[in-house]
């Protein structure tokens, strides 16, 4: 899912309930979209997990050239990055997807996890990566 459908998802969502919400303080409306958007992430991520990847889809390895060898590794590959993302404290988990899966710039993902800066956000990113690294093949 692309970074500006996850915004339009969210006004979209806040447009059906505009008559349910209340907003009882001057960032309120910021904050109910920012978490809109936190959900629509976490639920990418669980998506991630039940749904096959791209490489793993059909038996196209025919026609693209890739040996049965190479798609099954991708397929391996895959699976052990769902599974240790999954690992994962749901904070790593919203970052990683975030950058990695949905292409967030730093300033996106620092206004989506209440970080202080983008430079915030992308050390956030570093460390969350590094955490999945230790997951993947852990020493």
């Amino acid at each position: 899912m692309d970074t500006g459908d996850l915004v339009q998802d969210a006004f979209f969502n806040l447009f059906q309930r505009m008559g349910q919400v209340e907003p009882r303080s001057q960032g309120a409306l910021r904050a109910y979209l920012r978490q809109s958007i936190r959900n629509r992430i976490r639920d990418e991520v669980r998506r991630a997990g039940l749904v096959e990847t791209s490489e793993e889809a059909g038996s196209g390895f025919a026609e693209s050239g890739t040996s049965p060898f190479d798609c099954a590794m991708a397929s391996e590959n895959a699976e052990r990055y769902r599974e240790a993302l999954a690992r994962l404290d749901p904070g790593d988990q919203e970052l990683i997807v975030g950058r990695i899966e949905l292409g967030f710039s730093y300033e996106q993902l620092a206004l989506a996890t209440e970080r202080a800066s983008p430079a915030a956000a992308r050390v956030a990113v570093r460390r969350a990566l590094l955490r999945l690294a230790q997951e993947v093949h852990p020493v």
